[in-house]
């Protein structure tokens, strides 16, 4: 059975993907002085330069560094100016795991921001439940996640997780829909409603296929869809 999708690849990367247009490195990678004054607690260039790109990720997009990621050459000549550093410092800071994990938790107090917890877990499923209650669409409920992990200030968890949410809200909200379509509907109009989906041995099929299959049958389904 295939594995159900939330977001097709370039939603996903749209998530988590780092800007690299000029207008986006301008409005989310800018340093302001108190951001400067932090990096300059670091001695060496390649770890000043790598502390400013995590200090950039942790607010925008929200994320950490991934292990050997390696942002795109535009944000890291961005961001290099800014801290008076060569660009390719960073090949021997993405070498340094240890010292990559020591910035990210400076960066949570400097930041205010935290992992996920199992509450702010919570509030992503409730918007995203309340997103899939209006529209199935992928990439809206994923967003509406994305944005209160923002709000509560919490770092993005993987894209896998984001995603995860994203399809138990969407089926939760399916079911709480399937309900109060059928709460009303009599018992034995249920029943008759099911046994159309049972093979009817004498035709081979199933009745609601049968139905639709119908020249009047496939005219109505044709309509609905053009609707």
């Amino acid at each position: 059975m295939a594995k159900r999708k939330l977001l097709k690849v370039h939603d996903r990367q749209k998530v988590f993907d780092i800007p690299a247009d000029e207008n986006s490195l301008i409005r989310h990678y800018s340093l302001s002085p108190a951001d400067r004054l932090e990096i300059e607690l670091r001695r060496r260039d390649h770890n000043r330069l790598g502390f400013a790109v995590q200090l950039c990720l942790m607010r925008y997009p929200g994320r950490v560094l991934g292990a050997e990621e390696v942002p795109p050459r535009a944000m890291l000549r961005y961001v290099a100016d800014q801290v008076g550093a060569d660009p390719e410092a960073f090949a021997l800071y993405a070498r340094r795991e240890e010292t990559r994990r020591d910035h990210t938790a400076r960066l949570m107090v400097y930041l205010d921001t935290r992992s996920a917890t199992a509450q702010d877990r919570r509030a992503a499923l409730l918007a995203a439940i309340q997103t899939a209650a209006m529209s199935d669409d992928g990439p809206a409920i994923a967003s509406s996640i994305v944005t209160t992990l923002r709000e509560r200030g919490s770092l993005l968890p993987a894209i896998d997780t984001i995603e995860r949410i994203g399809l138990a809200g969407r089926a939760i909200a399916r079911r709480r829909a399937e309900r109060t379509l059928i709460e009303d509907i009599p018992l034995d109009t249920l029943q008759s409603l099911d046994r159309l989906l049972e093979v009817d041995q004498t035709i081979g099929q199933t009745r609601f296929h049968w139905l639709r299959s119908a020249p009047e049958g496939k005219r109505q389904a044709e309509a609905a869809q053009a609707a």
